[in-house]
């Protein structure tokens, strides 16, 4: 017997009435539970794929992420990413996610949302750029080296380096601090 379930409480109620966001999702992807928090932030999704909650440039990534923590280690991980809100707005949030076991395998992930930024998310991607190159930009905007960025977005070395390469040509630029001002700049304009 768990302690929970020694002390007699209602753990779902209690979830349901906390004010911190949290949700549910099920090994497909789909979204199950969210408690009245979570759906003030994106809305009443329940029945829907956990990437629509997701801005575009970041669904294939949060499928990576998903996938790890269903089948990853029992710990889950703890992830900032750029969702939708339930009026359309992009709103950046770190969430953390852990298996969710039931008759002793792996179900789904149950979720909760750790931290809302206050500042507006970054604008979508550059259109010459694919989701992952738009997300190493972003890294070297902040000033990551390259072996941090590896280390960040779980890829090796070459590949990172791949990314850069990819980034400058499609940027046509010839350094990577000619690559953040390009990027910065279309931001601006995008703006």
């Amino acid at each position: 017997m768990s302690e929970l379930e020694a002390i007699g409480g209602e753990v779902e109620d209690a979830i349901d009435r906390v004010r911190v966001p949290a949700y549910v999702i099920d090994r497909h992807g789909i979204i199950r539970y969210l408690n009245p928090a979570a759906r003030k932030l994106v809305g009443d999704v329940r029945g829907r794929q956990m990437t629509s909650v997701l801005a575009p440039e970041e669904r294939r990534r949060g499928r990576e992420i998903f996938t790890r923590n269903l089948m990853g280690p029992p710990r889950g991980s703890d992830n900032r990413a750029v969702f939708l809100a339930a009026d359309g707005e992009r709103i950046t949030m770190e969430v953390s996610g852990v298996p969710l076991e039931g008759g002793g395998h792996v179900i789904g992930v149950f979720g909760q949302v750790k931290e809302v930024e206050e500042n507006p998310p970054p604008s979508p991607p550059h259109p010459s750029l694919t989701p992952r190159q738009t997300e190493v930009l972003r890294l070297l905007e902040q000033g990551h080296s390259t072996n941090q960025i590896a280390q960040e977005l779980h890829l090796s070395i070459e590949t990172v380096r791949n990314h850069i390469r990819h980034i400058l040509k499609a940027l046509n630029v010839h350094s990577r601090l000619e690559a953040v001002a390009v990027g910065r700049q279309e931001h601006l304009v995008a703006s």
